[in-house]
C-alpha cells in the first residue's frame, strides 16, 4: 500500500508539541520522581515523535527527546560524569516488534546466528557504581546520561550493594545495576506514612527513587533498598590487556556474582526467538508473584564481539532491546464524575468508579485531566469504562467502551457553579481549564496554605499538608497572613502538638518574616506567577506595592513577561480581599520590599544576553552563578543554541560543552567567568566591538 504524503507544516507543529510534552514529562520522571502520565501514555508519545521524525528526517534536531538519555541531574547534588554514557533502550510491545528488532540485528551480522540474554526489566533506578582495588568508591544516579548525582552515601547504606570486592576484581571497574524497594517494603512504609496522616507513594519506583535521591543517608538504611546489578560499562571494549574480562554477557553475570554482587537468578540465556518469547509470556502471566516490581524484559545480544559490531545509534544500543509488557487494565463502570478545586481555582475532573482490582490494588478513582480530554474520549457517566494503571501510576481512564453505552446517557458538563463554594465558574479564553475566581474559596485556601510554607516559597518546615489542614478546620487561620498571629498556646492546645514541634514552626514562621522578596510574591500563589516569573517582577520593582500599582502595558514591556501573565498579575492586586492579605502581611513585619534599586533592565551591561552554565564550579554553586548572570541583566537557559552568547563550563560540563563546540559558542573556563563578573562593562554590548573579549577554553 502507497503510504500518504506528510503535511511538513503539520507535522513540525506536532514535533514541536510532542517535543514539550516529553520534555515536561521526562522532568517530571527523571527529574522530580514525580510522573504523571502512564508509562504507555508515554511510549505512545515517543513512538508517534519517533515516526514523525523517520517520516521527516528534515525535522530532527539534536535537543529532541529521541536523542536524550533520561532528565537532567536534580540541584542539590554533586554531579558526576560518567566514564561511559549510561545509555537507554529502545522499546517494543508486541511479537512482531521483537521479531523486527531480531530481523535487524541478524541482517547487520551478516546472518550469523547469535544468543540473546534475557533479563527481567526492574522498575526502579540505574545506578553507576565505581570501583577502585576492589573497594566502592563512588555510586551515582543516571541522571542525563552523561552527567549523574553523586550519591554514594545513601547507596552504602543498601547491605546488597558489596562495599568491598570478593575474588580478583581489575583495579578499575565499574558496573551498572537498578535499585528498587522491594512490594513489601514499599507497603510497610505507606502503612507508616499513613498512621502519621502523610501523603502515600504512588508506588515502589517512586518511592525508592526518592529515597537514593535523600540528602540523609539514615532514611535509605531504613527504608530496605535493594539491587540487582546487571552490566559491566567496560567489557565490550577490553582492549586485549592482562586481565581475563568475561567474552559475552552471559558470561560477565557469572563473573560478576563470583565477585560478589547480586545479579537476577530469574536471568535466562536463549538461543532462538521461540525461547525469547516463552521467557516473556512466563513473566507476563507470574510478574505479580515476584517481590518486586518488573515492567518487562530486557533482550541482548549476548557476544560482545557481536555487541561492539552493532553499535550504537541515537541514544539507544543496537545490541538490546526492552519488551515492555502491556499496560495493566480493567473494565468498571463510571459512577460519577467528581470536581476537585485547585490551588489556583482550576476545577479538576475525576473519574468515581465501581470499585475494580488492577495491577493487584482496588481502583476507586482514577484521572480525568480536563473537559477536553472527557469531550476527546466521549466519556460519559454511566458509562463502562477500560482503566489502566500502567507503572502503578495514577490510574488512568482510557476510554469508553461504546458498544455496552445506554441509548440516553448525555454529554458530561462542566459544572457552572464551584462545588465548594458556589461561585460561578469561568473559563479564561484560551484555557482548557474552567476556574472558580473566589479566591477565598476554602478548597483554594487548603492548596494555597500548602504551597505557601513550602520550601521553595516561605519555607515554613515543620507546617506540613496535616497540620495545614488542622489549621483550618480549627479556625485558626482563615487566610495565609493568620499564620503569622499564631500564639504559642493554641499550638500546645493540639492533639500531637509538642512542646518541640510548636517551637520549630514558631520559629520557623518567625524567620519567614524575611524571605527574599521573589519567594514572597512566589508564595502568594498568583495564577502563571512562578519561582522564575517571581525573580523577573521583583528584579524591575522594588516592593509588592510597587507591582501591584503597575498598569499591565508597563509589566507587558518586562522580557519574559507576556499578556496572560500580566493580566493576571493585574487581576490578583484588583482583589480587595488579596489587598487585605497583603496588609496584614505588613503589619505582622513580613518584609514586603527589598532595598535593591529599580533598574531599567536594558541598561544593565548583561542586557540580551544568555548563558549556559554546565559542570560544577568551585567558587559557586550553578544556581549562584545564573542568579549573578540574572542581576547583570542576563538570562540563564539550559539549552545551547546559536543565539546562546556564553557556555560557562565547569567541572564535568558534559553534552553541552559539546554541542556548544559543534555550533561555534564561545566557551568561558571558570576563571574566565569570574573575570566577566568582576569586570562586567566588558561584556556591554555596546563596547563588544572595541574590547578584548575575555579568555576563551
Amino acid at each position: 500500500m502507497v503510504k500518504a504524503p506528510v503535511n511538513l507544516a503539520q507535522a513540525r507543529q506536532r514535533v514541536v508539541q510532542l517535543r514539550k510534552e516529553l520534555n515536561y514529562h521526562n522532568h517530571r520522571y527523571y527529574g522530580l520522581d514525580a510522573p504523571v502520565i502512564s508509562d504507555g501514555e508515554y511510549d505512545r508519545l515517543f513512538q508517534e515523535l519517533r515516526q514523525l521524525e523517520a517520516d521527516c528526517p528534515e525535522l530532527i534536531t539534536p535537543d529532541s527527546p529521541t536523542h536524550r538519555i533520561g532528565g537532567e541531574p536534580a540541584e542539590g547534588f554533586v554531579q558526576v560524569q560518567h566514564p561511559r554514557p549510561m545509555l537507554s533502550l529502545g522499546n517494543v510491545f508486541d511479537p512482531d516488534g521483537l521479531a523486527a528488532w531480531h530481523k535487524r540485528v541478524t541482517n547487520l551480522l551478516d546472518g550469523a546466528a547469535f544468543a540473546m540474554t534475557c533479563e527481567l526489566k526492574i522498575d526502579g533506578l540505574a545506578v553507576s557504581l565505581i570501583y577502585e582495588n576492589g573497594t566502592l568508591t563512588q555510586g551515582a544516579t543516571r541522571g542525563n546520561g552523561y552527567t549523574g548525582e553523586n550519591v554514594t552515601h545513601n547507596l552504602r547504606t543498601i547491605r546488597t550493594i558489596p562495599l568491598q570486592l570478593q575474588g580478583n576484581p581489575p583495579p578499575d571497574l565499574e558496573v551498572r545495576g537498578e535499585v528498587y524497594m522491594p512490594v513489601d517494603s514499599f507497603r510497610k512504609l505507606n502503612a507508616e506514612r499513613a498512621e502519621r496522616d502523610e501523603p502515600l507513594f504512588a508506588n515502589p519506583r517512586n518511592s525508592g527513587a526518592g529515597t537514593i535521591r535523600q540528602l540523609d543517608p539514615k532514611v535509605a538504611a531504613a527504608r530496605n533498598m535493594q539491587i540487582w546489578v546487571y552490566s559491566l560499562s567496560d567489557a565490550r571494549e577490553n582492549d586485549g590487556g592482562e586481565y581475563p574480562y568475561p567474552a559475552g554477557q552471559w558470561e560477565t553475570l557469572q563473573w560478576l556474582q563470583s565477585l560478589g554482587f547480586r545479579t537476577n537468578p530469574e536471568n535466562q540465556l536463549c538461543h532462538t526467538l521461540d525461547a525469547v518469547n516463552d521467557y516473556y509470556q512466563k513473566w507476563l502471566e507470574n510478574r505479580h508473584s515476584l517481590p518486586y516490581e518488573v515492567d518487562g524484559i530486557v533482550i541482548k545480544v549476548d557476544p560482545f564481539g557481536y555487541q561492539n559490531s552493532l553499535g550504537i545509534v541515537g541514544r539507544e544500543p543496537r545490541w538490546s532491546i526492552a519488551y515492555k509488557f502491556p499496560a495493566e487494565q480493567a473494565v468498571t463502570q463510571l459512577r460519577e464524575i467528581g470536581i476537585n478545586v485547585g490551588r489556583t481555582g482550576s476545577l479538576n475532573p475525576y473519574a468515581v468508579l465501581e470499585p475494580v482490582v488492577v495491577s493487584g490494588a482496588t481502583v476507586r478513582h482514577a484521572s480525568l485531566h480536563n473537559e477536553e480530554d472527557i469531550r476527546r474520549k466521549d466519556i460519559r457517566i454511566g458509562d463502562w469504562v477500560t482503566i489502566e494503571r500502567a507503572g502503578d501510576v495514577i490510574p488512568q481512564v482510557v476510554g469508553p467502551i461504546v458498544e455496552r453505552r445506554p441509548a440516553e446517557l448525555p454529554e458530561f458538563q462542566m459544572p457552572e457553579h464551584c462545588p465548594v463554594c458556589q461561585t460561578p465558574v469561568v473559563k479564561p479564553e484560551g484555557e482548557a481549564m474552567h476556574r472558580c475566581p473566589n479566591t477565598s474559596c476554602p478548597a483554594q485556601f487548603f492548596e494555597l496554605l500548602k504551597h505557601f510554607v513550602s520550601r521553595a516559597a516561605m519555607d515554613i518546615d515543620g507546617l506540613g499538608e496535616q497540620w495545614c489542614r488542622i489549621f483550618i478546620d480549627q479556625g485558626m487561620v482563615g487566610s495565609v497572613a493568620d499564620l503569622y498571629s499564631l500564639e504559642r498556646e493554641q499550638l500546645l492546645g493540639l492533639e500531637r502538638m509538642g512542646k518541640l514541634l510548636t517551637a520549630k514552626i514558631m520559629g520557623n514562621i518567625e524567620a519567614s518574616k524575611t524571605r527574599p522578596l521573589h519567594r514572597i510574591l512566589f508564595a502568594l500563589g498568583i495564577t502563571h506567577v512562578g519561582a522564575e516569573v517571581a525573580e523577573l517582577l521583583t528584579n524591575r520593582y522594588s516592593s509588592l506595592a510597587q507591582l501591584a500599582a503597575a498598569p499591565q502595558e508597563e509589566l507587558l514591556e518586562i522580557e519574559g513577561i507576556g499578556p496572560k501573565i500580566a493580566e493576571s498579575i493585574v487581576n490578583y492586586f484588583a482583589v480587595a480581599e488579596n489587598q487585605a492579605v497583603l496588609a496584614q502581611l505588613a503589619q505582622a513585619g513580613v518584609q514586603l520590599h527589598h532595598e535593591r534599586a529599580i533598574v531599567n533592565p536594558s541598561d544593565l551591561p548583561w542586557h540580551g544576553r544568555s548563558f549556559v552554565i554546565t559542570g560544577t564550579l568551585a567558587a559557586m554553586t550553578r544556581r549562584e552563578a545564573e542568579s549573578k548572570v540574572k542581576a547583570l541583566g542576563g538570562s540563564a537557559t539550559s539549552s545551547v543554541t546559536r543565539k546562546t552568547a556564553y557556555v560557562v563550563a565547569g567541572e564535568s560540563p558534559g553534552s553541552k560543552l559539546e554541542k556548544a563546540q559543534r555550533l561555534g559558542v564561545p566557551i568561558l573556563d571558570e576563571a574566565a567567568f569570574l573575570q566577566m563578573l568582576e569586570n562586567p562593562v566588558l561584556e556591554n554590548p555596546a563596547a563588544a566591538d572595541t574590547e578584548k573579549p575575555p579568555p576563551l577554553l
